[in-house]
């Protein structure tokens, strides 16, 4: 076996022989003894080696280079002065692959790389175990999600990605080649989430990609991201919606602060879970706010309105809410001039949007005529409301974004492991 233990598996070893694998993170000759620090992806562990008593594979040591991936059968000892307080006395060392040198970039942390650098060589920035850790949170963000829209009795679904017509309008869609035929990438899931809402399938949530042609080049904005979306039936009012959002914020959050705190502590920071029910900031509020503020605003907030808004409301996570129908697309259903939709807000960055669908079909062909959309052309939609499409209304989130303010990164990117904008196709 290449492996019996993972660093962390090591505690209570001692006197045991073990087999370990990894990375050559540190070579040192010291006098007569050299020392490999193995890293694998739970941490590092000292390999000792004394060259009287282990000539050959003291040798093999001296030719090793840095971030060579090694297999190291030994017994594992107690040692005040090694780090963690253990060492492996090896046996015997495998070279399973040799590493070129020099690196395309430092991992020690002694030189702070440009993001561009690290994202250019994206294999061994991860190595690197600060930004390893961003992942392992991510991953355990969306399992608390996934956990908690479960036990709220949703059922995990995917949708196309390629499809013939967009949710919310052309001008911000991929197109796309099919077979001669024009087609796209899709934005959003929303259309088919809706229509699943007149199957039975009441409450439903998917985790999967989107795409956006925004030439945007923000620290918050990707063309790929990769979206929560839920949509839930026999509903009287988006207020149910958001409830069931700012739980589930809630509820992962806690998640992640129960099961990540190795990796928060590596990353220095303290997560702040915030407490059920958010605030409700109506939009009509939110103008005299920005108003008094010397900040005028129409029929929507821009960034430095989000931004200026949430600096005077001063709570981490707030809604906003009664958008003007203007601004919001064509299956949220109205209530006077406002909508029935909300934004959830980060620390004045929206990162999720949501609300009550128009579930009525004449006033939902009524609304796509006035907007200047052909019904016909999203029959494959609206035929659902035709027969029998209950009250319903769901939330779209950007994972990236939400893992971005919950670690503090400084751009989206770097929450994302391949990340697509405008200018990055590679790798």
């Amino acid at each position: 076996m290449k492996r019996t233990h993972y660093t962390s598996e090591l505690e209570g070893q001692e006197g045991k022989s073990v087999t370990i694998a990894g990375w050559a993170d540190q070579l040192r000759i010291l006098g007569k003894i050299a020392f490999i620090i193995v890293r694998d992806r739970y941490g590092t562990v000292q390999v000792t080696i004394p060259r009287s008593k282990l000539a050959e594979l003291y040798g093999e040591a001296k030719s090793l280079t840095k971030e060579s991936v090694i297999s190291v059968k030994g017994t594992l000892k107690a040692n005040k002065e090694a780090p963690r307080g253990i060492e492996v006395i090896p046996e015997h060392i495998e070279v399973l692959s040799r590493a070129a040198a020099p690196l395309p970039m430092d991992i020690s942390g002694k030189i702070t790389s440009e993001l561009e650098t690290r994202l250019d060589s994206r294999f061994m920035d991860l190595r690197q175990p600060t930004v390893a850790a961003v992942f392992r949170v991510r991953d355990s963000l969306l399992a608390g999600i996934r956990s908690y829209l479960e036990g709220e009795g949703f059922i995990e679904v995917h949708t196309p990605k390629l499809v013939k017509a967009g949710a919310e309008g052309g001008a911000t869609l991929f197109k796309v080649d099919y077979f001669g035929k024009k087609a796209y990438l899709s934005q959003s899931p929303q259309l088919f989430k809706q229509v699943l809402m007149s199957t039975g399938l009441d409450r439903v949530y998917e985790i999967a990609p989107a795409f956006r042609a925004e030439p945007s080049a923000t620290t918050r904005h990707l063309s790929e991201f990769i979206s929560l979306d839920f949509e839930m039936a026999f509903i009287d009012s988006q207020e149910e919606v958001m409830q069931l959002v700012e739980n589930m914020v809630v509820s992962a959050m806690t998640h992640v602060k129960g099961e990540c705190k190795d990796e928060l502590k590596l990353l220095g920071r303290e997560l702040d879970v915030p407490k059920a029910p958010f605030r409700r900031v109506p939009f009509a509020e939110a103008k005299e706010l920005l108003a008094a503020e010397g900040k005028k605003i129409e029929n929507d907030l821009d960034s430095e309105a989000e931004k200026a808004l949430g600096s005077i409301i001063g709570d981490d996570y707030y809604f906003i809410t009664g958008f003007p129908n203007a601004e919001k697309p064509f299956y949220i259903m109205e209530d006077g001039d406002s909508s029935c939709s909300f934004d959830l807000e980060c620390k004045g960055q929206e990162l999720a949007s949501g609300g009550q669908r128009e579930h009525r079909y004449d006033a939902l062909i009524a609304r796509m005529r006035r907007l200047g959309l052909d019904p016909k052309s999203f029959e494959f939609y609206t035929n659902a409301f035709k027969y029998g499409m209950p009250p319903h209304g769901g939330v779209g989130l950007g994972i990236d974004r939400f893992a971005q303010k919950l670690l503090g990164l400084k751009n989206i990117r770097e929450a994302v492991l391949f990340p697509r904008d405008k200018i990055r196709m590679m790798p």
